[in-house]
């Protein structure tokens, strides 16, 4: 015997760019660059059996419903959209009981003094996820991906147990680089106050003010500062997840050419790298749900 398992259905990668005309606190354009995806579960045992549709909302009609809620409600922050997003679907389609609401968001800086100019911004993306579900209540999980950082120093590695397979030498300076990804979950009771285009401000800041202030003997250290300052200074979220790859710069070997090479000149290794994750939680952090979903 055989059974369905587990499953869900949505439009993945919905490309929206909603302008809101005059917007701006001085009147400028305000740009919302998004990639949305939508995932529904709920009844849909129908579908997977005997090919019955007839609880199936398409994905074309997600994708359109994302187009029309961008008109509807402006040039809002992520996470009002999403929530607003996923309410609806399952507020509107009796068979669905959960709807997941990804969103990416590509930032804009202004340039020139008309107010509708602007270049992409290219140094993080600020990433939102929110769980709408009928029964176990709603979730928010904000964050930021790809934010590439360096201390040119101030960085140690050594220590580390060796075996018959360790070439790598011990260093008391190096280079530490790495493209911060993370991800951070909102308390229930803050959610319907919480100022999401402040708190996405303040946890960047954050971030670099930590990265660039912390002394670090392994990216690990690195990571659980980061968490750690993010918790104590944004009241609003409960548990940081981070994903933090070394992105690995080693001294390029001059001595053949009859030169020094004194912490100068290195060769950025793409791959393979190493891939610090974890996450940290305050004390009294509520369970979290369906919150990573």
């Amino acid at each position: 015997m055989v059974q369905v398992g587990a499953n869900r259905y949505g439009k993945a990668e919905i490309r929206v760019v909603r302008i809101g005309r005059g917007a701006g606190p001085d009147g400028s354009d305000v740009i919302r660059d998004w990639n949305v995806s939508t995932s529904l579960s709920g009844d849909l045992d129908g579908t997977h059996l005997t090919g019955d549709n007839s609880k199936v909302l398409p994905t074309d009609s997600q994708k359109n419903r994302v187009y029309a809620l961008a008109k509807e409600l402006g040039a809002v922050e992520p996470e009002t959209f999403a929530l607003k997003l996923a309410s609806f679907f399952v507020s509107s389609q009796e068979p669905i009981t959960r709807a997941t609401i990804s969103v990416e968001e590509y930032g804009w800086t202004p340039i020139g003094g008309g107010g509708y100019s602007f270049a992409r911004a290219g140094d993080l993306v600020r990433t939102t996820t929110v769980v709408h579900d009928a029964d176990a209540g709603t979730s928010v999980v904000s964050g930021i991906k790809d934010l590439i950082v360096m201390n040119t120093t101030a960085s140690e590695f050594w220590g580390f147990p060796k075996d018959a397979h360790t070439t790598l030498a011990e260093t008391e300076d190096r280079v530490l680089a790495t493209a911060v990804n993370a991800c951070w979950r909102f308390r229930p009771e803050a959610m319907p106050t919480a100022d999401w285009a402040t708190v996405a401000s303040i946890t960047k800041q954050t971030i670099l003010g930590t990265f660039a202030g912390t002394y670090s003997y392994s990216l690990q250290q690195m990571l659980y500062a980061l968490g750690s300052a993010l918790l104590s200074t944004v009241p609003e979220i409960c548990e940081v997840r981070l994903a933090l790859p070394n992105k690995h710069h080693f001294i390029v070997d001059l001595a053949p050419f009859g030169l020094e090479n004194d912490r100068e000149v290195y060769h950025a290794d793409d791959r393979p790298y190493g891939l610090i994750e974890g996450s940290v939680l305050a004390d009294d952090a509520p369970e979290a749900g369906l919150a990573w979903d």
